[in-house]
């Protein structure tokens, strides 16, 4: 039988049609296939979802501001994607009229956009007739004819995968043909521990048939050094600044740093020794270890100068102000919040809080008297007053309708009223 028909016939009954950018359109596609480069589907998936919320067409991207970009993308990683993504929009509504062109060659020239990604989303969106070679293709075709890639440098090697892929490409149903190519690459034809029984093309792929892995590459040492965030803190703000000391953080709000080298060594005693706020932590980006070290620096007073908006600002980590961040920062400023969080109940052991019953300020309730929704909102709108008002009112309600706590429709009568009481 041949490749390409392996392929379809397993694309028919295993490879996946449901992920939420598998519709005619080309401007999620697009978007998609961006998000996927270097990225994994289960990863991508929530940050389609949301993307797609906030920018539903490319004219309300085009016109968006790349920190409102930026915000949505923190985490995801690979941040000149985002940078790319806006430049595209922008080029796309000027030159094509907001319509996403249609010729490969001119998709090729937008910003992002590889040979590879051209054929995605020209394929996915059109059924046209191109190939696409990502990561997990390539590692197929190299197993399947166990291609020695030590030899060979990356055009001469691509130039092969090329010749190989075109060739295996059908005249009709290329989109379903690359869609099963990437799913047999990544859910069987991983890097690691490839599932050869269950993989369509086994009974002629050399490397099934070899059990020897070509594919392997030498182990890269990833690149190390060490960050120091100098946190200036005033009150539950802090200073953050767009810089441009780590390219991969382009765009992004992070703290004023300092990099160093650090011996392992060195790094280990730091660890043992350190009780500080925020433990030093590593955090691995592609081929990057960074070794991240804080200090804190509290500041009564802010500097009166005006600040830059677009480079520098105080982020208040309680509004929640929408910019992007990096990853390790984010993880930063979450034990801060709840340091900050912590400490204000030592100091607060009465909580003054809006009483809804009363209409006016109380002293609030130290705990919540039950889980869920309705006891959330007890434990953050009611008094202890109103709340003591209710129990009397409750008990009277219970005796005077004979109410079972064990029953499903007694138990919701009992908490209609409550919310009647306390909340209208």
């Amino acid at each position: 039988m041949l490749f390409a028909q392996k392929i379809l016939n397993w694309f028919h009954y295993n490879g996946r049609k449901n992920l939420p950018w598998q519709k005619k359109n080309i401007y999620l596609i697009w978007i998609s296939e961006i998000m996927l480069q270097q990225t994994q589907v289960n990863t991508v998936i929530p940050y389609f979802n949301r993307f797609k919320k906030k920018f539903p067409t490319l004219l309300s991207l085009a016109k968006a501001k790349i920190d409102e970009i930026l915000y949505l993308w923190s985490g995801l990683g690979y941040y000149q994607r985002a940078h790319n993504i806006h430049k595209t929009a922008i080029i796309i509504q000027k030159k094509y009229n907001g319509i996403f062109p249609k010729n490969i060659n001119e998709v090729k020239k937008l910003p992002g956009i590889g040979p590879s990604t051209a054929g995605a989303i020209l394929s996915f969106a059109y059924n046209f007739g191109y190939a696409i070679l990502d990561s997990n293709i390539k590692r197929i075709l190299i197993r399947y004819h166990l291609i020695n890639i030590h030899n060979k440098k990356k055009k001469q090697l691509d130039s092969i995968l090329w010749d190989l892929i075109n060739q295996y490409l059908p005249i009709h149903h290329s989109n379903k043909f690359n869609q099963s190519m990437m799913d047999i690459g990544s859910l069987i034809c991983t890097n690691k521990f490839p599932n050869c029984s269950i993989c369509p093309l086994n009974n002629n792929c050399n490397y099934s048939y070899n059990k020897f892995d070509q594919i392997k590459k030498k182990y890269q040492k990833k690149d190390k050094f060490g960050i120091l965030f100098s946190i200036i803190q005033y009150k539950n703000s802090f200073f953050l600044k767009k810089q441009n000391h780590i390219s991969i953080w382009k765009g992004l709000f992070y703290f004023p740093i300092t990099c160093f080298s650090i011996p392992i060594n060195q790094w280990k005693e730091i660890k043992k020794k350190n009780n500080i706020i925020i433990p030093p932590f590593i955090h691995y980006i592609s081929n990057l270890k960074l070794y991240i070290l804080t200090q804190i620096i509290k500041i009564k007073k802010k500097n009166k100068d005006k600040l830059d908006k677009l480079k520098k600002i105080w982020y208040n980590i309680f509004l929640n102000k929408k910019i992007g961040i990096p990853a390790p920062v984010k993880k930063i400023f979450i034990i801060l919040k709840k340091k900050i969080q912590e400490n204000n109940m030592k100091k607060n052991n009465k909580r003054i809080i809006f009483c809804s019953f009363f209409k006016k300020k109380k002293e609030g309730l130290d705990y919540p008297f039950f889980p869920g929704e309705i006891g959330q909102k007890i434990y953050q709108e009611i008094s202890k007053k109103a709340w003591t008002y209710w129990l009397k009112k409750q008990t009277k309600i219970i005796n005077e309708k004979k109410l079972n706590m064990f029953l499903d429709q007694d138990r919701i009568y009992l908490e209609k009223k409550m919310k009647k009481f306390l909340f209208n």
